[in-house]
């Protein structure tokens, strides 16, 4: 028996497909590979670097969805089911529209893996696949699972370990997927588990992919304190009142963080209340400059990440927060336009107001563009959200900038290593800036009225 894992691309540019250069390891598929019994064969593919194998033998086709790349996905799935393989979608978008996944394949996944898939196996050696598997949330994730990494060779990743400690976030912010997906709730991984996988694997370089690795104070000092004799280099997102806790921080420090993604959002104290994002209140009211500095302070590289297109949002104040991004010296930093995801707060309250494009469903039409705006912003067009929120990526990402930020003794220029790092990956960024702006999701050339 076979089961074939497939991560799906976004879509195209022009007429050519996307090959994403900054492409990571789809540690979900990973994870989904090991949970498998060792009878059964398990491929991977993945349609950012080549081409699917609809014509190999495969008992189950098993995609992982985003609402990036649902079109995408329902290309892929209408390939098998003219073939006759069953196709199984899990992943955030199976959570956020489950009746919509429904219709473009035979069975889907709600929620994390670990607690069904034993039954989907048994269910498939029967031939009796569920329509529906709704899973139960599961309390210590990835238990006695190690990533299948065999999967991921050859396939051109960056080369940097993808690995998870926690899943979740306790915050509400009301644009935010995640905190729908697992219910504003956060868990994490036995400490010695985290250890024994990183020690099964050979690279130094590591990103938590977790939404908030400081979720749990204590629990995040526990591993921090076992990554110490590790030796590895470390990243991963964390919530910016994370600077509270002096000892967290130096643990950090110590156990080989180079630096976090933080959200900062916005640098308007109103924006900051709108989007409910709570955590930053203490800290946005100087533009968060005693922040900064503290972040510096620790040594750590920030990649700074901005919602843009709020309805205290202007042209001008966007404008604001890219320069002070550059005069800030982030690392990196994303700059996104404000994205109504299915089943958020934020999405139903535009669907009320009438304020949202594409028929509800920019995820799915044939006109949208990959980083365009979805909805009507209150003080812009949306074209004028589009253009200002792409002028912010090109300057950030200019050469000019690159340049100036990279001066930054404390955090780029601290180490030969960072410093490294910084010359490596912003020309990297830069790249994929350009080649993802405008983008067209899926691939093929389907009418739209298949997609409602």
């Amino acid at each position: 028996m076979k089961i074939t894992l497939i991560k799906p691309n976004i879509g195209r540019k022009g007429h050519s497909l996307y090959v994403d250069e900054g492409r990571m390891e789809p540690l979900q598929l990973g994870i989904l590979a090991a949970l498998t019994p060792s009878d059964i064969e398990v491929a991977l593919y993945d349609d950012r670097m080549e081409t699917m194998p609809y014509e190999e033998a495969t008992d189950l086709v098993a995609i992982t969805v985003e609402t990036f790349t649902a079109r995408r996905s329902y290309e892929i799935s209408a390939e098998y089911a003219k073939r006759g393989v069953p196709v199984i979608m899990g992943g955030m978008h199976v959570k956020l529209a489950p009746s919509e996944v429904m219709e473009h394949c035979d069975s889907i996944m709600i929620g994390d893996a670990e607690g069904k898939w034993a039954e989907v196996i048994e269910d498939l050696r029967s031939g009796a696949l569920k329509k529906e598997y709704v899973c139960d949330a599961i309390e210590v994730p990835q238990q006695g699972i190690i990533t299948r990494r065999d999967l991921f060779k050859g396939k051109g990743y960056l080369p940097i370990s993808l690995m998870q400690f926690s899943r979740g976030c306790r915050y509400s912010c009301r644009y935010c997927a995640s905190s729908v997906y697992f219910k504003q709730s956060h868990r994490c991984r036995i400490v010695e588990e985290v250890v024994r996988e990183i020690r099964s694997q050979k690279r130094k370089d590591i990103f938590f992919v977790d939404d908030n690795i400081v979720g749990d104070r204590e629990k995040a000092k526990e591993l921090f304190r076992a990554l110490i004799p590790l030796k590895i280099r470390w990243v991963s997102q964390g919530s910016i009142d994370m600077l509270e806790d002096r000892e967290l921080m130096e643990l950090m420090v110590e156990s080989g963080c180079l630096g976090n993604v933080i959200g900062f959002e916005s640098i308007k104290e109103e924006s900051i209340a709108v989007m409910g994002k709570r955590v930053n209140k203490a800290y946005v009211h100087d533009k968060y400059k005693n922040a900064i500095e503290e972040l510096r302070s620790y040594g750590f590289q920030t990649w700074a990440a901005f919602t843009l297109g709020h309805d205290t949002d202007t042209v001008e104040s966007i404008r604001e927060t890219c320069e002070f991004a550059i005069k800030s010296k982030f690392t990196f930093a994303a700059f996104n336009i404000l994205m109504p995801y299915p089943g958020t707060p934020l999405y139903e309250e535009l669907k009320d107001q009438g304020r949202l494009l594409y028929d509800g469903k920019w995820w799915l039409h044939k006109d949208y563009r990959f980083n365009h705006a979805a909805f009507k912003p209150k003080n812009m067009t949306p074209e004028e959200l589009t253009k200002v929120s792409f002028e912010c990526r090109k300057r950030m990402n200019s050469i000019p900038s690159i340049m100036y930020r990279a001066f930054e003794p404390r955090t780029n220029m601290r180490s030969p290593i960072r410093f490294m790092e910084y010359c490596i990956y912003n020309p990297l960024f830069r790249k994929e800036v350009f080649k993802k702006q405008d983008m067209s999701f899926g691939i093929d050339n389907w009418e739209e009225e298949e997609f409602k």
